[in-house]
């Protein structure tokens, strides 16, 4: 602990700073300008140098970026899909199902939504949010449901609420690609005025 300490210091601002200034009072004591106080001349040198030299910075922590967030989210929806597929469910849900995960994987699938994506932070946390919370949470509690619903029938089916919660997701997906559409397009109308101005 101690070690790394000092080789923190011996690498710090206030250190460099404060060294270069005792060159310089080095430089002084062979010019003949220090005299015979050239040991107070140096450190005095090193220690305003230390004292004058900006503060150390702490290094900025390391978050993941978009694109490595967007390749974790991939993995995590691989791991779902695999559990989907091991889920009976009634066959309105699996139809609602599929084409949520249909669209989940056109829009995680390496392209132009991901590159879109990218520049997007609000779009992976919608994609994260559904991928890690939202469709699992939703399955899960309709396979729980269901169970006790057997126990007493006369309830409210579950596949009902399932079948909601699926829709509700699919309209969130289907907004978070309608965005990258017009952000897409708006790019490209950007760049033909851009052609069309830069001709005139």
């Amino acid at each position: 602990m101690a070690t790394s300490r000092a080789l923190a210091y011996l690498e710090s601002r206030k250190n460099l700073t404060g060294s270069a200034a005792g060159v310089l009072g080095l430089v002084l004591t062979f010019t003949g300008v220090a005299g015979p106080y050239w040991p107070v001349v140096v450190a005095g040198l090193y220690g305003a140098g230390a004292l004058i030299a900006p503060p150390e910075r702490p290094p900025l922590p390391e978050f993941p970026t978009p694109s490595a967030q967007l390749g974790e989210v991939r993995e995590d929806f691989g791991k779902l899909d695999g559990y989907l597929t091991e889920v009976d469910l009634p066959p309105t849900a699996t139809d609602r199902l599929t084409e949520l995960t249909d669209l989940l994987t056109a829009l995680l699938d390496p392209g132009w939504a991901t590159e879109l994506l990218v520049q997007d932070p609000e779009g992976v946390h919608t994609l994260s949010r559904i991928v890690r919370q939202d469709l699992p949470e939703a399955v899960d509690s309709f396979v729980r449901t269901r169970w006790w619903t057997r126990l007493t029938p006369g309830q409210e089916p579950p596949e009902r609420h399932l079948e909601r919660q699926l829709s509700v997701l699919k309209e969130e997906a289907e907004h978070l690609a309608a965005t990258l559409r017009d952000t897409e397009a708006r790019r490209q109308e950007t760049h033909t005025r851009y052609l069309e101005e830069r001709g005139g």
